[in-house]
């Protein structure tokens, strides 16, 4: 997986939120939010390029006191958000 192109993570108002940039992404309709743990997620897995449940939740581990079945249930449920709302693409 990868996060599409023309999304970005930006602070405002004490909020992290994804946002489009360019005119091809912009929606005005909604924004997603995130909390400090999801917005580090996405940071790790804009680092991280291509990136899969397994690796997110891995670094999840490395980062955060949490166990492996934790951190895997909780990178599904936020990546599944984030491709239900289109910012993430499944690998070609």
């Amino acid at each position: 997986m990868k996060q599409k192109k023309g999304f970005v993570l930006r602070n405002i108002c004490g909020e992290n939120v994804i946002i489009g940039e360019g005119i091809e992404t912009i929606d005005f309709r909604k924004l997603i939010v995130l909390n400090d743990t999801a917005a580090w997620l996405w940071r790790q897995s804009q680092e991280m390029g291509d990136f899969t449940i397994d690796s997110l939740a891995d670094s999840l581990c490395e980062h955060y006191d949490v166990s492996r079945e934790q951190a895997r249930a909780d990178v599904e449920r936020i990546v599944s958000e984030w491709t239900a709302e289109g910012l993430v693409e499944a690998d070609e």
